[in-house]
């Protein structure tokens, strides 16, 4: 698993959410929609959004479309376990995501624009360097 730990906005986060989970039968009037976001129960994957203001709009599937102002923060646990993520508001539409992500979810991450390809550029960089250490103090 990837430590996250990245500022983000709420839209990038809620593409995010909708890319790993539902893309293929969101109704495209939701997708355009920056105030609609996907929920879902615990048994799942939970998602949960927390807002000043929400309305449940439509379930299909396992998802519940929400229309929510004045998020406050995003919850998003993937099906397998293998993902955790928050997204807390800083600043209005400002956030910070927070969490583990499995490469599945990373792909993911960097599609919607909540990490860049140079995050994950550095991120490996990082890790091939610490392999090497550990390769070079076995070695010795």
């Amino acid at each position: 698993m990837v430590i996250i730990d990245t500022p983000a906005s709420l839209e990038s986060f809620r593409r995010f959410i909708i890319t790993s989970t539902c893309s293929s039968f969101t109704p495209s009037s939701y997708l355009e929609d920056y105030e609609v976001f996907p929920e879902r129960d615990d048994e799942y994957g939970s998602i949960y959004v927390e807002a000043a203001d929400k309305v449940t709009l439509k379930k299909i599937r396992e998802i519940t479309f929400v229309n929510a102002r004045d998020v406050l923060g995003i919850i998003y646990n993937s099906k397998s376990g293998n993902t955790s993520l928050k997204w807390r508001q800083i600043r209005r539409q400002s956030g910070k995501v927070t969490g583990e992500a499995s490469p599945n979810s990373l792909v993911n991450l960097a599609e919607s624009g909540v990490i860049t390809m140079e995050w994950v550029e550095n991120y490996l960089r990082k890790k091939n360097e610490e392999n090497k250490t550990k390769v070079n103090e076995i070695t010795s």
